[in-house]
């Protein structure tokens, strides 16, 4: 991968957010009950808290270097397998996603976990902001996650970044309030992860967060049977967010950090 492939994979996130953001705007698919500002200052101080754990704990872990490290040792499944290239994309891309799945689903199975991913399903609203609202404890485990799936497949850096950057696009994409024409959402729905599918995801009842786990695929939930196609409720009538915090708690930074700890 060239510097200009590198420098557009690092400014596809950016680039996501933006759009869907400006899409929202013209399509909105629900009314906002607490408007934006505070909850796109929540998001902003998490976003922020995080690229510090990110930064630190890349430095400590060095998950880029860490697949450089598994390509340069023979280490992971890539490094045992003689694979055509194109193979070893699609390899990547899918096991990477199942990980990711996997571990979503812990986060809602294990309570630790839970006590720091329910901040993201705190946001009593949910639009392309909510993607980047995940507290600092949730993003150190998920490095040390994914650090460990990469040593274990041998990813290599390029790789990695391409994927991680396709996944926060595609979470921007399933957190937007954009209103999809149904056919469109259903065509879409047999690949990836639409908003309305995920809009499922955060509904206030638990047994509607306990399933629609995927960030990009659809795949993994239609075969751990996790798929849901809409609320018990129907998509216009669901709520948002945790039914215990339906206030405006959630949407200011100090309460939203402190969270975990309650």
């Amino acid at each position: 991968m060239g510097d200009i492939g590198l420098k557009f994979v690092a400014l596809l996130p950016a680039i996501a957010l933006v759009l869907v953001a400006l899409f929202e705007t013209k399509r909105p698919r629900r009314t906002l009950r607490f408007g934006r500002f505070y909850r796109w200052l929540t998001s902003f101080v998490l976003f922020v808290s995080n690229r510090v754990v990110i930064w630190a704990l890349a430095w400590i872990v060095a998950l880029p270097a860490v697949a450089l490290g598994a390509g340069n040792h023979g280490l992971g499944l890539f490094n045992q397998i003689a694979l055509p290239f194109w193979l070893e994309i699609l390899a990547t891309f899918l096991l990477l996603d199942f990980a990711m799945w996997l571990q979503h689903l812990l986060t809602h199975k294990v309570p630790l976990l839970w006590r720091f991913h329910k901040v993201h399903h705190a946001d009593p609203d949910i639009d392309v902001s909510t993607a980047i609202r995940f507290h600092p404890g949730e993003i150190a485990f998920s490095v040390m996650w994914k650090a460990g799936w990469v040593v274990l497949l041998g990813v290599s850096a390029p790789l990695f970044l391409a994927f991680e950057a396709w996944l926060a696009a595609n979470a921007a994409f399933n957190h937007g309030n954009i209103d999809l024409p149904r056919k469109l959402d259903r065509l879409l729905r047999r690949l990836l992860v639409t908003p309305d599918m995920h809009l499922v995801h955060h509904s206030t009842v638990k047994a509607e967060q306990q399933s629609n786990y995927g960030f990009a695929l659809t795949l993994w939930d239609r075969i751990f049977r996790t798929y849901r196609v809409e609320s018990q409720y129907g998509r216009d009538a669901q709520s948002i967010g945790l039914a215990e915090l339906q206030s405006s708690e959630p949407t200011r930074p100090a309460f939203t950090l402190k969270l975990p700890m309650t």
